[in-house]
């Protein structure tokens, strides 16, 4: 008798498990299976990316539905079209002994009308992104209003990506005494609150502690000043000539210029962002899953659903702009009992990070340094060592070596090991033999660079009542002063003010790129403060430079009302914010699909127009 048959599956489905060689049951699968057979209730399952969790719902939805009839009977919505199309795949193979059964996907950037007439020929079960099926809901496409399951995988993921609205409204057309069934990695309020609202006394399954990381993922982190991050990923490849990774960026516009840049310095490396094709996508999904493709960039919405067997390396080039989402990249790695590397290249300010993702994953990260040149040398000469050793030998090539001989008798054997090795060896020796160190030491508590002597902290009277969030603020920031991504930090915004740091070096122009945009009438004001800031979250009471109460702010010359008097109006259209003339912030390049809020303004004594988009902003639901 197999474990899973002692689960309690029928025998249709034990048949398929033989077929796809599944021995033994993860443990969520172990936990979920029993009791989603035996019970009509709602769960709450919470288990990391890779712990087999489409299994864990998939077989006991395919054994409670009646294949006979052609009513849908269950709904699965995911948050990524590429996901979606994985758990079809999957169930389709589950229950491929199921006479009658079918299994539609529903998704953007295919044909709806195609999908659609699938569903009319009787689709017991619909595997849907949110945005596509609550506009085929709304077409009168699609009827759940008998649905029996409800499943909502990768729950807080749908939910970080914006979807709420659109599950409450394709929700309201199911029946309430249907099953549902809420499968997350993590458990941040927002999904609390979606299980309260939706849900009836769910019963709970935990696998591992919540919010932890795979036990089988070593997480390291390199520190590096912020223009040498790049040249610290490429040695961290050259450092693992075997490397099978996943690149994680934050958005789409770094995803693509990353994977340029390594293909052009000769690395066998792909993009794989939100403004791809579903042709493109596939095309790149194939190749990496064929290890044509050895270091895949993706941003964190991308890559949602990629389930490749034996990853090596989980490479954070940014930290994501929720530190929880750091579980999802590094649970690409270390799968099926497998050891795997995340490893996270920070900058000294982001040091303090690292402690704060500590405390959700509750592991250490080992602090590694960036190897230098000649180390690289080194294990790049071995590793071609070990694969001419174990290179099988093509015999074909005995034809040839008398000629060969001839060609080689001069040297001995010492002098042709030195002569094949340099080939590679000099290769690497001449790029490396002139290299910088790249480590940047930290503090030793992990503080990181919390105030640096040569920086400055300013006060600007904009804030959350501008629908300014702190990655809005730095976007804003870097907008107006074409600064890099690590040059704005400590970035906090309030309800009517905010603070963030630069250089010293920057402070002149700064203050010139700020002062004096208007946003609907609003201008900014930007004033330097003598408090370079202080530890504390951002937008927390006591962050941002040290304030009290909701409207005083104290340093930078005295107390100071938050309402400020002159201000103009705080509320402003979410239209299109002018600077220098006609130039636009658009909140809409962060992947995870956020955007749609528009700044809008004007600096004064503007001349020429010119257009450039910047990043940030709410989430844009994607179907």
């Amino acid at each position: 008798m197999s474990k899973f048959q002692e689960l309690g599956l029928q025998e249709n489905l034990l048949q398929a498990i033989t077929d796809m060689g599944f021995e033994t049951p993860s443990e969520v699968q172990e936990k979920a299976i029993p009791l989603l057979l035996e019970n009509e209730t709602d769960i709450v399952s919470l288990a990391q990316t890779g712990t087999g969790k489409t299994a864990a719902f998939g077989f006991p939805m395919l054994q409670k539905i009646n294949p006979e009839s052609r009513t849908t009977q269950g709904l699965i919505l995911s948050p990524t079209r590429e996901l979606c199309l994985q758990i079809t795949n999957e169930l389709k193979n589950y229950g491929k002994y199921v006479k009658g059964l079918n299994v539609v996907a529903v998704y953007g950037g295919a044909s709806i009308t195609d999908q659609a007439s699938k569903i009319k020929k009787g689709a017991q079960i619909i595997v849907a992104t949110p945005g596509r099926m609550k506009d085929m809901i709304g077409r009168r496409m699609i009827d759940i209003s008998k649905i029996e399951y409800c499943v909502l995988d990768e729950a807080d993921e749908m939910l970080n990506m914006g979807f709420y609205e659109d599950i409450t409204e394709i929700l309201s057309h199911s029946p309430e005494d249907k099953s549902t069934w809420l499968f997350s990695a993590t458990m941040p309020k927002e999904v609390s609150t979606i299980a309260k609202k939706f849900m009836n006394d769910p019963m709970e399954i935990t696998v591992g502690t919540k919010n932890t990381g795979s036990k089988n993922v070593t997480h390291e982190f390199y520190m590096v000043g912020a223009r040498d991050r790049y040249q610290a990923l490429k040695r961290l490849a050259d450092t693992n000539p075997n490397i099978f990774s996943v690149i994680f960026c934050r958005t789409k516009r770094d995803t693509q210029k990353v994977a340029e840049m390594l293909i052009e310095d000769g690395y066998s490396a792909a993009a794989l962002h939100g403004d791809l094709s579903q042709n493109q996508r596939d095309l790149v999904m194939k190749s990496f899953r064929n290890r044509q493709i050895q270091m895949l960039v993706a941003t964190d919405v991308a890559a949602r659903g990629i389930d490749v067997e034996d990853i090596t390396h989980v490479i954070n080039y940014q930290l994501p702009d929720e530190i929880e989402t750091y579980t999802h990249r590094s649970g690409r790695t270390g799968r099926a009992g497998k050891s795997g590397v995340s490893m996270v290249i920070i900058t000294k300010s982001e040091q303090r990070k690292i402690k704060a993702i500590e405390k959700i994953i509750q592991k250490e990260f080992i602090k590694k340094d960036v190897p230098n040149g000649m180390e690289i040398c080194e294990i790049q000469l071995f590793h071609l060592a070990n694969k001419v050793k174990n290179t099988d030998v093509n015999h074909e090539i005995d034809t040839y070596l008398p000629r060969l001989n001839e060609v080689l008798e001069e040297f001995s054997k010492e002098e042709l090991i030195k002569k094949v090795f340099s080939v590679e060896f000099t290769r690497f020796y001449n790029y490396y033999r002139k290299a910088k160190d790249l480590n940047v030491q930290g503090r030793a508590d992990g503080g990181g660079e919390e105030y640096s002597k040569n920086s400055v902290r300013y006060f600007v009277n904009v804030g959350r009542k501008d629908d300014l969030e702190w990655m809005d603020l730095k976007d804003l920031v870097r907008e107006l002063t074409q600064l890099g991504k690590d040059d704005v930090f400590h970035v906090d915004t309030m309800d009517t003010f905010s603070f963030f740091n630069t250089d010293e070096k920057h402070s002149e122009m700064v203050i010139a790129a700020l002062q004096g945009v208007e946003i609907n009438g609003r201008t900014i004001d930007i004033e330097i403060s003598k408090d370079k800031g202080r530890k504390g979250g951002r937008g927390r009471k006591g962050g941002g430079g040290g304030f009290k109460g909701k409207g005083d702010r104290r340093g930078g010359g005295g107390n100071r009302r938050g309402e400020r008097r002159g201000g103009g109006d705080r509320k402003f259209d979410k239209g299109d914010r002018k600077s220098g003339g006609d130039r636009k912030f658009e909140k809409s390049d962060r992947e995870g699909d956020r955007g749609g809020a528009k700044f809008k303004g004007k600096r004064r004594g503007a001349s020429k127009p010119s257009d450039s988009k910047g990043t940030g902003g709410r989430r844009r639901r994607r179907g």
